[in-house]
């Protein structure tokens, strides 16, 4: 199976504290590094997992609040030191690019790299990047500023061809193509052997949905149905609820009825406040009503599967 997974860098709310930092990930999809949210720290976080710099051409801002974005501009600047020459794309709202481009010529004036910006809605789901593997797509949030999540969607991979089965039947090099797509292949005498008999359907593609910051939000349930991980914030429990709602986040409780309702296969809960001295409670509290829940910690790598 191609590689497929997230590495949790930073899993904290607003104030990094010693146990946690400031919101940070990694989507590893086949060796091509994507970030999301880029908050104090991140950059520490990256040599500590073992990550390739060289490898990280795509970051994907949620929103721009501080604990999201205040490592970026660090960021971009080791880069520079580093002797990068690739283009640097950073996808987020469109105040991102007019808060950096004042720092970028200041502190960054001979980068010997080019940083491009891409913006996008926040209101309806936007196809945001597609390559031959992959795509990410808007996720609308809710949250005291525009916010919101991401859905990293695999392409489906063609059938693997059964070559004793196409050799038996003389399938020619130029109808291969055709039969991996899934078309039945036709005899010169006529006869339609199936594709099934030619070939065996290839891993089923899979899905990665991050929802961080936001109020609880059951309209995005179904844009994010029967993926195979999500990330959903979980800053309070329920005790809280009401603070939660004050500050427009979500409760662990929330955050694994989302997952329930959306009939996902695994939920992993981040973005913890740091008025709480244990994350056990976060994991308790989510499953009881979702018992497939996992806590993020810095240093997490969880494949998606």
């Amino acid at each position: 199976m191609e590689k497929f997974e997230v590495n949790i860098l930073g899993c904290g709310s607003a104030l990094p504290t010693t146990r946690h930092l400031p919101t940070s990930q990694v989507v590893n999809v086949r060796d091509k590094l994507f970030m999301i949210d880029c908050g104090e720290g991140t950059q520490l976080q990256i040599r500590k997992s073992r990550l390739r710099f060289s490898r990280l051409n795509h970051i994907f801002i949620s929103h721009l609040h501080g604990d999201h974005c205040f490592g970026l501009m660090g960021l971009i600047s080791s880069l520079g030191l580093l002797g990068r020459t690739a283009k640097l794309h950073i996808y987020s709202h469109k105040g991102l690019e007019e808060l950096l481009k004042p720092q970028l010529k200041f502190f960054c004036n001979k980068l010997p790299y080019e940083v491009v910006f891409h913006t996008f809605g926040m209101k309806e789901p936007e196809l945001i990047y597609d390559d031959k593997s992959l795509t990410v797509t808007t996720i609308p949030l809710e949250h005291r500023m525009p916010s919101c999540g991401f859905l990293f969607a695999e392409k489906q991979r063609p059938n693997h061809l059964k070559s004793d089965m196409t050799d038996f039947y003389k399938v020619p090099i130029a109808e291969l193509y055709n039969i991996k797509m899934g078309a039945d292949f036709v005899t010169a005498d006529g006869e339609v052997i199936p594709n099934s008999r030619l070939t065996t359907p290839s891993t089923p593609a899979r899905k990665y949905a991050y929802c961080s910051d936001t109020i609880y939000k059951e309209d995005i349930v179904e844009q994010i149905k029967g993926v195979d991980l999500l990330f959903h914030e979980a800053t309070f429990l329920e005790t809280e609820k009401a603070r939660a709602k004050e500050t427009y986040h979500t409760t662990a409780k929330e955050a694994a009825t989302i997952a329930l309702k959306a009939e996902v296969k695994k939920l992993l809960i981040g973005h913890f406040s740091a008025r709480y001295d244990s994350d056990q409670l976060f994991l308790d509290e989510a499953q009881t009503i979702f018992p497939n829940t996992v806590l993020a910690y810095e240093g997490l790598c969880l494949p998606v599967e």
